[in-house]
């Protein structure tokens, strides 16, 4: 496209068009090599946590950018035979089968066949008639049963053993009504219940019972082969045998759930292998790129599932001392959180009688972990994290670095030709309207000098290290310090700057930090 040749900064199509907006990447050839180098630690990690909770058997795996790096399997799957687990051993996920149950509802939405904002009686008709807490609640909708945040209970252990209801069963139950912990909307209460009805929802708008439809549009797109909701199919040779620990020490073979009406929030059985294929598709919804969609569901959708709907809580505690502090809520199926570690980290847990289990990934950074394990509520979440502090101490987990795109290079150079050589009539071009509204021209031109006079001759610019497509910073060395120049982009065609700050930085600080409004990330400080 030919560029209009009027007096502004950038050539329209450089914004216009998305090829323009480079997405982020990972710049280390040598971080798979750091991370694959780790995974002996983590083994040991996982290995002490079996030990310490005395685990019949367990397997685990790590996902590396789209596939299933390192696998690992110890332990038996039946105590009986002495059989060992093998990376195709068979086990029960169970909650973790809520953030399938959500991508099917994502699925029929980007289909045009449901809203999240529908009300959930017009799936549910029992909805209709239901008595809520207050006169003044509003319907409930879908996206409220998404992210536990329609006011039922919480219904742990209740709901676990309710896997195996029939749907006459629970038409009796919603006949009756369902009792209210908060009004609907209001906060979060982790409910089996709304996963267990969003599973009817499915049914009601596919014409086909959940389980098909999952299997059809779901596990199969992803190749789970090896995964299922009924464990009667699967073979007595790849069963992985649920256990409860107890008080005695000694073990209780657990008797496995049969599949019913509340399938939808916890009644999938995986593979390592399959449970691989499932994390990668999750990561491969990161970064947002013009690629030919690949999967059953949307990437948009993927991303809008992992991020946070329904705020939980915020903890910290100072031990040993370290602070730490953890902000945690719930998006679509799936648990979201921030600590002091990362800005984005994603999961879920499951719990049965007999299995506990775990999924995490952290989608800047293309790594997930999971563990299956068949002891009763043994949910690995712990190790994982501990994995985590590992591949950080390796050097290898790394957030995918941004591109710098046009609009940020080409500002940089006008700004660094007004450093070298102040023109009001090129800062005039260069500046969004509000910028020598906030700071005159003379207060800008006098700021440049004093600092030039500080720093001394500096040397060509560095590249521009962008926070997002319209935001960045960039160094300059100079014969006495450094000079870092952050600059923000305004919201005009074409973008001009509407922010700019010069300032000579410490050598313990080589980045500014971003003006208010801009995102902060994440960080714990004494």
């Amino acid at each position: 496209m030919r560029c209009l040749r009027i007096p502004a900064l950038f050539c329209f199509s450089s914004l216009l068009f998305p090829q323009a907006l480079p997405p982020a990447r990972f710049t280390d050839p040598q971080r798979v090599p750091k991370l694959e180098a780790a995974m002996p630690e983590v083994d040991q990690i996982f290995r002490r946590y079996m030990a310490e909770k005395k685990i019949p058997g367990m397997v685990w795996g790590v996902v590396i950018d789209g596939r299933l790096a390192h696998v690992k399997a110890e332990g038996l799957r039946d105590r009986s035979t002495n059989s060992p687990v093998t990376n195709d051993t068979v086990f029960r996920i169970a909650s973790m089968t809520k953030s399938f149950t959500a991508l099917a509802v994502l699925k029929l939405r980007d289909e045009g066949r449901l809203s999240l904002e529908d009300p959930v009686s017009k799936w549910i008709p029992e909805f209709a008639k239901m008595e809520l807490p207050t006169k003044d609640s509003a319907p409930l909708r879908l996206r409220q049963l998404m992210s536990h945040s329609a006011g039922f209970p919480e219904d742990n252990p209740w709901g676990d053993q309710q896997l195996a209801a029939t749907d006459e069963q629970v038409t009796a139950w919603l006949k009756k009504g369902i009792p209210f912990s908060t009004p609907p909307d209001t906060r979060y209460e982790y409910s089996n219940y709304a996963f267990g009805l969003l599973g009817r929802v499915i049914a009601k708008v596919s014409g086909m019972p959940y389980e098909k439809y999952m299997q059809r549009e779901i596990l199969g797109p992803l190749r789970m082969t090896g995964s299922t909701f009924e464990f009667s199919s699967i073979p007595a040779e790849r069963r992985a045998v649920g256990y409860r620990l107890q008080p005695d020490g000694t073990y209780l073979a657990e008797a496995p759930l049969p599949h019913g009406a509340f399938g939808a929030m916890g009644g999938l059985l995986t593979t390592a292998a399959d449970l691989g294929r499932y994390i990668a598709f999750q990561l491969s919804a990161w970064p947002a790129r013009d690629d030919a969609e690949a999967g059953p569901v949307r990437r948009a959708s993927v991303r809008e599932m992992n991020r946070m709907w329904r705020p939980a809580n915020l903890t910290a505690r100072h031990a040993n001392g370290v602070l730490s502090a953890t902000a945690s809520g719930y998006g679509f199926g799936l648990r979201i959180s921030s600590d002091c570690r990362f800005e984005q980290i994603v999961g879920h847990g499951g719990g049965l009688p007999g299995f506990g289990s775990y999924m995490m990934w952290l989608p800047d950074y293309g790594v997930g972990l999971f563990a299956m394990a068949n002891l009763t509520y043994s949910g690995p979440s712990e190790p994982i994290s501990q994995a985590l502090d590992v591949f950080l101490k390796s050097g290898g987990l790394q957030k995918r670095e941004l591109p710098a795109p046009p609009a940020l290079t080409q500002a940089r150079d006008h700004i660094v030709r007004l450093w070298n050589n102040w023109d009001d009539a090129e800062a005039k071009r260069m500046a969004a309207m509000n910028l020598f509204l906030d700071a005159p021209i003379p207060q800008r031109r006098e700021e440049i000098r004093k600092l030039r006079e500080e720093v001394g001759q500096c040397g060509p610019a560095g590249p521009v290290m962008p926070e997002n497509w319209l935001r960045g910073q960039f160094n300059m060395s100079c014969a006495k310090g450094t000079v870092g120049v952050f600059f923000t982009m305004a919201p005009t065609q074409p973008p001009a700057v509407q922010h700019l700050v010069f300032r000579k930085l410490t050598p313990e600080s080589q980045h500014l930090f971003a003006p208010t409004g801009a995102p902060a990330g994440v960080s714990c400080v004494e």
